[in-house]
């Protein structure tokens, strides 16, 4: 499931209010400053600081 560019341009991180980026392999919102993640449940994103995941980028080699 892809998550709509409009959407994903309005979504902010809910602990340091900058923008967010999606993992789409993972069906995730990340916020790589901070190191963590936001699952999206049904097409839904969870942007519960409480529900955060630690999120580190794959590496690229």
């Amino acid at each position: 499931m892809t998550l709509d560019p409009k959407l994903l341009g309005i979504l902010a991180c809910p602990q340091d209010k900058g923008p967010l980026t999606y993992d789409e392999d993972k069906q995730l919102l990340v916020n790589e400053r901070l190191g963590v993640a936001y699952r999206i449940d049904d097409g839904i994103p969870v942007l519960l600081i409480d529900e955060a995941e630690p999120y580190t980028p794959a590496s690229s080699n």
